[in-house]
C-alpha cells in the first residue's frame, strides 16, 4: 500500500497549525452564532508513539517519525487507516498510536531529548489544547518562540489559545504577528474576525470577512460568518444578500435559510418568514426550532390556528423547549379567535417553561401570570406579575407595573394598557386581552 514519509519539518509543523486553527475557527464561530454554523472541526489526528517503517508490499516506502501527526480517515479495530499528503492511504497499528490528547508524555520526552527545538513544544501545545488545557498551551507555544520559533502558525495558534481563556487583545497581536509574517494566510483573519465578534467591534469583524471572502468568494462558511457580523451591525439587507448568495450556490442549506429567515422576521417581513421556515421543515422535518419560528410568525400574520399547530408539534418534538411552550401559553391567553383561548392550558404551558428556566425567565413569568387572569385567578396572577415587576430592567418596569394594576382591578392583560382602560371606560364590554408580544427562537 503506498504511503507518504512524515516527519517533523516545518512545513509538517505549518499544517499542524492548521490544523489547530481551523478546528478553533469553528468552535470560535459555533460560540458567537445561535444556528448558522454547522460544519464540524477535522478528526482529531493520532500521533505516532514510536518510529515506524510503512510498506508497499517488500519495499519501505515510507517512515513515520515518534510525535508525527497522522490523519485518521477511517478507524478499525486494530488499526488506524491514515491519508498521507499525495492522497495515498496507509494502515497504522492501534498499538503504535495514540490519540491527541493522550500525547503530551510523548512530546515530553522529545522536549527533554532536544530542548533547543521549539517545533516539539507547538506539538505538545496542541495535545494540551486537545486537552482542553489552553493556559499550558499558551506556555508551550511562549517557549517555542522564545527559541526562536516563530512561524505563522505559532502566533495564530497561540491566537486561538488567548482566545479561548479571553485574552482578547493578545489573541489579536498574535494574529496581527501571523499577518505580517505572511500577508497572504486567512485563517488569521477568520480568528481575528471571531474575537472581535467576541468583543462587540463587529464593523471590525465584517472588515475582516471580506478581506477573507477576496481569496474564497464562494466560500459558504465565510459568507454565513459575515452574514452574521451584518446582521449584528443591523445591516439586515447586507446580511441577506450573503445568504442569498450562499443559497444560489446550494438551495439546500439549512442554515443560510433559517439564517435569513430570522432576518426576515426581524424586519417585520413574516409572509418571507413563514416561507424561509417552511422550506426548513420540508427539509429537516424533526427540526423544533424551525416549526416554532413559523408559528410565532404565522401569529403575526393573524394565523393563530397554523401557529398553535406549530407551537404543539414544536413541542412534541422538543417537550423540553422552553420558548415554544411560553408562546403557546401567550397565544392560548390572547388569541382574538376566543375559539383558540384555553387560560387552564396556557397556564400549564407557562408553568412548564417556568419550571425550565428554573422561574428566572420574565417572559415566562409575564405568561404564567397572564394565563392566571385569563381563568380569573387574579390573585395568582397579582403574584406573579409582582415577580416581574420585582426583576423587570428599568425600561420595562413602567409597562409591568401597568399589567399589574389591571390584575388588581381584576381585569385581564393588555398588550396596549392604557388604550385598554380608555376603552373598558368607554364601553366595559371591550375589556378583554389583547395581543401579546411573542419571539422567536
Amino acid at each position: 500500500m503506498k504511503t507518504y514519509k512524515l516527519t517533523l519539518k516545518s512545513t509538517r509543523l505549518c499544517r499542524l497549525g492548521h490544523y489547530v486553527a481551523s478546528g478553533c475557527l469553528i468552535i470560535a464561530g459555533a460560540s458567537l452564532t445561535s444556528s448558522t454554523t454547522s460544519a464540524a472541526p477535522p478528526q482529531e489526528p493520532v500521533v505516532a508513539r514510536v518510529e515506524m517503517k510503512l510498506t508497499d508490499g517488500e519495499k519501505v516506502a515510507d517512515v513515520i517519525e515518534k510525535g508525527d501527526l497522522l490523519t485518521v480517515i477511517e478507524e478499525r479495530d486494530n488499526d488506524y487507516v491514515i491519508l498521507t499528503h499525495d492522497g495515498s492511504r496507509g494502515a497504522v497499528d492501534k498499538v503504535n498510536a495514540v490519540r491527541l490528547a493522550e500525547s503530551t508524555d510523548i512530546y515530553t520526552d522529545l522536549i527533554e531529548r532536544n530542548p533547543d527545538e521549539g517545533r516539539f513544544l507547538t506539538l505538545r501545545a496542541s495535545a494540551w489544547w486537545a486537552l482542553g488545557k489552553s493556559e499550558k498551551a499558551v506556555e508551550d507555544f511562549d517557549q517555542a518562540i522564545k527559541l526562536g520559533y516563530k512561524e505563522p502558525h505559532a502566533y495564530s495558534s497561540r491566537g486561538l489559545f488567548h482566545a479561548a481563556i479571553g485574552n482578547f487583545d493578545k489573541a489579536i497581536a498574535d494574529y496581527n504577528m501571523a499577518l505580517e509574517l505572511d500577508p497572504e494566510s486567512i485563517a488569521p483573519l477568520i480568528n481575528r474576525a471571531a474575537v472581535y465578534m467576541a468583543q462587540g467591534e463587529v464593523e471590525k469583524a465584517i472588515k475582516d470577512y471580506t478581506a477573507a471572502l477576496k481569496s474564497k468568494p464562494a466560500n459558504a462558511s465565510l459568507l454565513r460568518q459575515r452574514a452574521i457580523a451584518l446582521k449584528a451591525a443591523g445591516k439586515l439587507d447586507q446580511a441577506i444578500e450573503d445568504f442569498d448568495s450562499i443559497l444560489q450556490a446550494n438551495e439546500k442549506d439549512v442554515d443560510a435559510i433559517s439564517g435569513r429567515g430570522y432576518i426576515y422576521f426581524q424586519q417585520g417581513n413574516h409572509e418571507a418568514a413563514v416561507k424561509d421556515f417552511s422550506r426548513v421543515i420540508e427539509l429537516t422535518p424533526e427540526s423544533a426550532v424551525a416549526f416554532n419560528n413559523r408559528g410565532y410568525n404565522q401569529f403575526q400574520l393573524g394565523n393563530a390556528a397554523d401557529a398553535l399547530a406549530d407551537y404543539d408539534k414544536a413541542i412534541e418534538l422538543a417537550p423540553q423547549y422552553g420558548l415554544a411552550l411560553q408562546n403557546r401559553a401567550w397565544l392560548l391567553t390572547t388569541a382574538e379567535d376566543t375559539s383558540l383561548r384555553d387560560p387552564a392550558k396556557a397556564i400549564e404551558s407557562a408553568k412548564a417553561a417556568c419550571e425550565l428556566s428554573d422561574y428566572s425567565n420574565l417572559g415566562d413569568l409575564s405568561a404564567l401570570a397572564a394565563a392566571f387572569a385569563a381563568d380569573g385567578k387574579f390573585e395568582e396572577a397579582i403574584g406573579w406579575q409582582e415577580k416581574v415587576v420585582e426583576n423587570a430592567p428599568e425600561p420595562h418596569q413602567e409597562f409591568a407595573k401597568k399589567i399589574l394594576q389591571r390584575y388588581q382591578d381584576k381585569k385581564p392583560f393588555s398588550a396596549n394598557p392604557d388604550e385598554a382602560d380608555v376603552a373598558s371606560e368607554n364601553d366595559p364590554s371591550k375589556d378583554d386581552v389583547a395581543t401579546a408580544t411573542q419571539s422567536g427562537s
